[in-house]
């Protein structure tokens, strides 16, 4: 059987991190046309550069046509790769940067979904401090779920992110941000809209919608007394389907208070009915040193504290 040919010889260089990086925006955007508006590039120029890019690597990266845009196992092997690639190009970018007396560079942050409407907006405030610190400072968050982020932020494609501390990984760090209370709600629409006191026999008898992401083990038992109908994988899943009046459902409190001010939400017996959940902005152990990252963590910690 004859070796196959190696496509990738010589030196990556500027052209080839470019060719790069509209591939990773293609991917992220799901194909050439939603990128075009990302990219401020024509769909013409993206197709001649991914043309150029499967040319140099040598593979077929992504199926495009009528039938719709989709990846190659070659393909996605490649997006791993070049995000892994682009991580480190940028973190080298900031380290070199981290020697002068100014804040320049990269921030990439992962949080998990729904968490603006948190009252103490510890991040969106030290995001702006950092900011304020490093007008040239480039920030970019990806919402993203909390396993995800994790394993960005060990490999390092993220610098940080914000999860909930369901258990603790050996190689990151936790900074203690949020404690967050749940409580069990039903739309304007529901049945026990306007019952009063509702018991457990009650909600056994109500179709309930149940997350289908990781909890911890007494949070999971917040749930095992409801009638299982339907699940999401995120929060605003779960919203969507309460608001449909047929599920009932836990939501943060803070989330749901525009839908409870609105009076189409109301929570049930909520002194019965309710957990917390805790949350930590992660970075990993033995990361390079990143002065845009310290400054970052700097200014959240004075926040948390006070």
């Amino acid at each position: 059987m004859p070796l196959r040919k190696e496509a990738l010889t010589g030196q990556l260089g500027d052209a080839d991190l470019r060719l790069l990086r509209i591939y990773k925006k293609v991917v992220e955007c799901g194909g050439f046309s939603a990128a075009e508006v990302e990219l401020n590039i024509s769909r013409a120029a993206i197709s001649m550069a991914m043309n150029d890019l499967e040319t140099r690597l040598g593979l077929r990266l992504c199926q495009r046509g009528r039938s719709g845009f989709a990846l190659t196992d070659e393909g996605s092997e490649v997006y791993e790769a070049t995000q892994q690639l682009l991580a480190s190009v940028e973190g080298f970018r900031t380290r070199v940067n981290s020697l002068h007396a100014w804040l320049k560079g990269e921030l990439n942050i992962g949080i998990t979904d729904n968490l603006v409407t948190i009252p103490e907006m510890y991040i969106t405030n030290a995001l702006s401090a950092l900011k304020e610190r490093g007008p040239d400072v480039r920030i970019n968050i990806r919402m993203i779920p909390p396993s995800d982020i994790e394993l960005a932020v060990l490999d390092g494609r993220l610098h940080t992110g914000v999860v909930p501390t369901l258990k603790t990984l050996s190689g990151l760090n936790y900074l203690s941000l949020y404690e967050e209370t749940s409580q069990l709600y039903c739309a304007s629409g529901h049945p026990l809209f306007d019952a009063e006191g509702v018991t457990e026999k009650q909600l056994a008898n109500c179709d309930a919608v149940i997350p289908a992401y990781a909890q911890t083990a007494k949070i999971k038992a917040q749930h095992e007394h409801l009638r299982s109908a339907a699940t999401a994988t995120d929060r605003e899943g779960i919203a969507f389907l309460i608001l449909s009046d047929r599920y009932i459902g836990y939501l943060p409190t803070h989330y749901a208070e525009r839908w409870v001010r609105d009076g189409r939400m109301r929570a049930l017996n909520p002194q019965r009915w309710h957990y917390l959940t805790h949350y930590s902005a992660i970075t990993r152990k033995g990361a390079p040193p990143n002065l845009v990252l310290e400054s970052y963590l700097e200014e959240l910690e004075r926040l948390v504290i006070g």
